[in-house]
């Protein structure tokens, strides 16, 4: 449940260093080094959440699971 919660909190700082990002690119006109920082941070973090995915699967923490069910439900056909 953890890595999960680590996940989510990445994701909601990853689009909070986007906007600031933005806000900096619009409030700056270009002018300073702001929207390349928050855009480092963003690149950062994403790098850290994909690390976290991988080690993630690879100790079992995360399943990956798919659209549709491995076996088939009782009784019916498959889609």
């Amino acid at each position: 449940m953890f890595i999960k919660i680590l996940i989510l909190t990445l994701l909601a700082l990853i689009l909070l260093s986007l906007t600031s990002g933005l806000f900096f690119l619009i409030l700056d006109k270009g002018r300073s080094e702001r929207t390349v920082k928050a855009l480092t941070v963003r690149i950062a973090l994403s790098v850290a959440l994909f690390a976290i995915l991988v080690v993630g699967y690879l100790t079992g923490h995360i399943h990956p699971h798919g659209i549709y069910p491995a076996t088939p439900p009782a009784g019916g056909q498959p889609r």
